[in-house]
């Protein structure tokens, strides 16, 4: 394969360089339902023609004969941890991982620390995303117990959502506490985005749990604490509150077979006032896993049995669930080896997931435009996200080389997460992505990482 590429650069942000014009020649694009071989001509960040055959001089030239072109994957939860959390992740590290995995967009949660409950500490993350992040950025304004005013200035047009902790959090973030929801859900006008555990009943089972076994609870007991009734009692009162005040509502990571029911799948995505997403982790493991990977794939909501995990790709291929996410967690090898009360919660892995799921292709089980539908057209609708998501002319262009059949095994030295593991270590995979592309600019070739230009901050459409 012929391709000119422009030599390696620093990390640092200089966002007035020349945009390099871009052309991909024969490439197999997955876009909208249909598989097609076309050419694509990028210039400033844009695909400004596609055609069955472009002869035109471009900066870069890439022959993409064999190989497949899909969107920009955007990841709608990861938690990057950057501020005051990063010897275990930052927004220099995740963000090229994502690049690397072949996602292009994220949209990161509130958690850090400080918590982002103020807009100051909310454009703060935006300030330092725009420095270091190789992909594209949105973060959510955070949801607390007293900061309602602070929550309402919130600018629907460059910010994702409002994310709100229906449990598992801690300090202020977490917002259990029906006057506090009630008052949320009927005077924010943004899309509202849940974690949807019922906390009563979490540290109920908790406190069961730790009488029978004490400090040495086996990690197997994880999806029984935080078990389908709990997800189900908090999940169904967020569906309550927004339809009793007409919410956009999105429930993050469903894990269970019960809470299905409370999605719609007879109208268009555009038309839902609620929506849901599934991780890739619900769909790839089950609690079977744990005998294996122990506390490494200990994350809330919990993996939960194999009859739960049966029901979320049909509920997905069949429209009740909405979008594919990651909800990357990293935490550190030395956290995650903890005994099962101390190991965080949390899994990395958006360097995979695009991985995860050409599985299930291989596997039969999901085609490459329903991939490409639930990764990067269903996000980009969801939230309303302005020209991506996407391959069309006029659109930023993002987008994401790979080789269907190539094999890969995951080692420790191809892992870009700053935590450095990976459930996945020693899995082959069948699929590589090869080249991403990040707003017109070639961010990843083949392992080598071109850092003299960063993502950019996403913008939103009115709903």
């Amino acid at each position: 394969m012929y391709y000119i590429v422009p030599k390696a650069q620093s990390s640092i942000r200089n966002q007035n360089i020349p945009m390099k014009s871009i052309l991909i020649k024969s490439a197999r694009i997955i876009n909208e339902e249909k598989i097609r071989t076309e050419d694509i001509l990028i210039r400033m960040g844009r695909i400004e023609k596609m055609d069955d055959n472009i002869d035109v001089h471009a900066d870069i030239e890439i022959d993409a004969a064999g190989k497949y072109l899909m969107p920009g994957i955007i990841d709608d939860q990861v938690h990057f941890r950057e501020p005051g959390l990063t010897h275990k992740s930052d927004l220099y590290t995740e963000p090229r991982s994502a690049v690397a995995g072949g996602t292009t967009s994220f949209m990161e949660m509130p958690n850090t620390v400080p918590n982002t409950l103020t807009q100051e500490l909310l454009e703060d993350k935006y300030r330092i995303a725009a420095k270091k992040s190789l992909a594209n950025y949105s973060f959510f304004m955070g949801a607390g117990n007293d900061n309602l005013e602070e929550v309402l200035k919130t600018d629907d047009r460059t910010v994702c959502g409002v994310k709100i902790f229906m449990g598992s959090s801690t300090g202020n973030m977490l917002v259990d506490n029906q006057k506090t929801l009630e008052q949320l859900f009927s005077k924010v006008p943004l899309l509202i985005a849940t974690h949807c555990e019922d906390e009563t009943t979490v540290r109920r089972n908790m406190a069961i749990y730790k009488e029978k076994y004490g400090d040495d609870i086996p990690v197997s007991m994880h999806p029984i604490i935080r078990d389908v009734e709990g997800c189900y009692i908090s999940s169904s009162m967020a569906v309550e509150l927004a339809k009793k005040h007409d919410t956009r509502l999105h429930i993050l990571h469903i894990s269970t077979a019960k809470e299905l029911d409370l999605f719609r799948n007879d109208i268009p995505l555009k038309e839902k006032r609620i929506t849901s997403e599934v991780c890739v982790h619900h769909l790839y493991f089950n609690a079977d896993d744990y005998i294996k990977h122990g506390t490494g794939i200990k994350c809330n909501p919990a993996i939960k049995s194999k009859a739960n995990q049966d029901a979320l790709l049909p509920a997905l291929l069949d429209d009740r669930l909405d979008i594919i996410a990651t909800d990357h967690a990293p935490h550190t090898i030395e956290e995650k080896s903890r005994n099962y009360w101390s190991a965080p919660s949390g899994v990395p892995l958006v360097q995979h997931s695009l991985n995860v799921m050409l599985e299930f292709y291989h596997q039969g089980k999901i085609s490459l435009e329903q991939i490409v539908r639930k990764m990067c057209h269903a996000p980009a609708d969801c939230f309303n996200v302005e020209k991506r998501g996407y391959i069309r002319e006029g659109y930023w262009a993002d987008l994401v080389l790979f080789d269907l059949e190539r094999k890969w095994m995951v080692t420790k030295d191809n892992i870009h997460y700053k935590c450095g593991w990976s459930p996945f270590v020693g899995h082959t995979f069948t699929g590589k992505v090869e080249k991403t592309i990040v707003s017109g600019h070639l961010a990843y070739d083949n392992g080598i990482f071109y850092e003299d230009k960063k993502g950019e901050r996403l913008l939103f459409l009115p709903s």
